[in-house]
């Protein structure tokens, strides 16, 4: 993987979502993510840099675990016949499917989308509160 592919997606990635300054972008040190032009892309969006400990193969256990099942239930023994159809079907994978409907032992067996809300409305009743 080069470093340009990574930057691409962090691209790609921000366009669509905007979020606001100080997300925090997790990856292992690859040479890719080390790189100055995706460190320089971090910083251009305001993106906090975040590296998993050098030699801990268990900071990337929930990542790792997440491809192997996109990959065993959407990847392995199909044959996509576009991109675009690949495209779609990671698209439906992800944002239908895994972050709306797939409950997580890790989030108190909520969905990512649901705990996300449910953060988020806490942090607003702080802040109203305060």
């Amino acid at each position: 993987m080069t470093a340009d592919i990574v930057t691409d997606a962090l691209t790609m990635a921000w366009f669509r979502k905007k979020p606001a300054a100080g997300l925090m972008h997790h990856s292992d040190r690859g040479s890719q993510y080390a790189s100055k032009a995706f460190q320089r892309k971090l910083t251009k969006y305001g993106m906090i840099c975040s590296m998993s400990r050098k030699g801990n193969c268990w900071d990337n256990a929930p990542t790792e675990s997440w491809f192997n099942s996109f990959k065993n239930e959407r990847v392995h023994g199909l044959r996509y016949k576009t991109r675009a159809e690949m495209a779609a079907m990671s698209f439906e994978y992800i944002e239908v499917l895994y972050n709306r409907k797939q409950q997580h032992s890790t989030l108190g067996y909520e969905s990512p989308v649901r705990f996300l809300n449910d953060w988020l409305i806490t942090q607003l009743k702080d802040k109203l509160i305060a």
